[in-house]
């Protein structure tokens, strides 16, 4: 039955899964697939997120039923449209603490079309990037990329280079390294930098 078989994907996905009827067309038609994820959210087994995005929601002893992450509604988002796409440079800098400064707005850079997504009452604002400064192949990589965009020249000194190296895991690096070739020119001496095993 459709309905035992998508809901066994679902609860082995886990809570927190965000997900669009997309993910869910290999085992049957848009039309079933959309009148089964109706019928499970009505009898309260997934939740309504907005319009085509439901989850399994998470849930915390103290704060109760919790909200989906902003990256979970990413993800969903990038496979429904794969597209990809990239924290901005602010918010970047600030999760590798480069920087205090914390973005007031959840704001992801994309090759689409600049325009605000609000799922499960998060809102999202997607901006325009060209796609060279979106495509590189590793997260982290893109995540470090951004962050010493946002940082420029001047900003990227040695001891916040240095935090990099340190606090980036081995693969990370390795992968940050093949991955350089993403990068402007400007910025593959700090890439090769943080690439390496020991402080130059």
């Amino acid at each position: 039955m459709l309905s035992t078989t998508i809901a066994l994907r679902i609860r082995r996905k886990g809570p927190g899964w965000v997900f669009t009827p997309r993910d869910l067309l290999d085992l049957g038609s848009p039309q079933a697939v959309g009148m089964t994820l109706l019928r499970l959210a009505r009898a309260g087994r997934i939740r309504k997120l907005g319009r085509g995005f439901y989850d399994t929601p998470r849930t915390h002893p103290i704060l109760g039923v919790l909200h989906p992450r902003p990256e979970a509604i990413l993800e969903a988002l990038s496979r429904r449209e794969s597209t990809r796409f990239v924290e901005h440079e602010t918010q970047a800098a600030n999760l590798l603490r480069l920087t205090d400064q914390v973005p007031a707005r959840l704001i992801y850079l994309t090759t689409g079309r600049s325009r605000k997504v609000r799922v499960g009452g998060i809102e999202i604002e997607l901006m325009h990037r060209a796609a060279r400064k979106v495509t590189a192949p590793g997260p982290m990589s893109a995540r470090v990329m951004a962050a010493l965009r946002g940082l420029g020249k001047t900003e990227a000194t040695p001891d916040r280079i240095d935090s990099l190296r340190v606090l980036l895991r081995p693969d990370d690096r390795r992968r940050l390294l093949r991955d350089q070739g993403f990068a402007p020119a400007w910025m593959r001496p700090l890439i090769q930098r943080i690439a390496a095993e020991k402080p130059r």
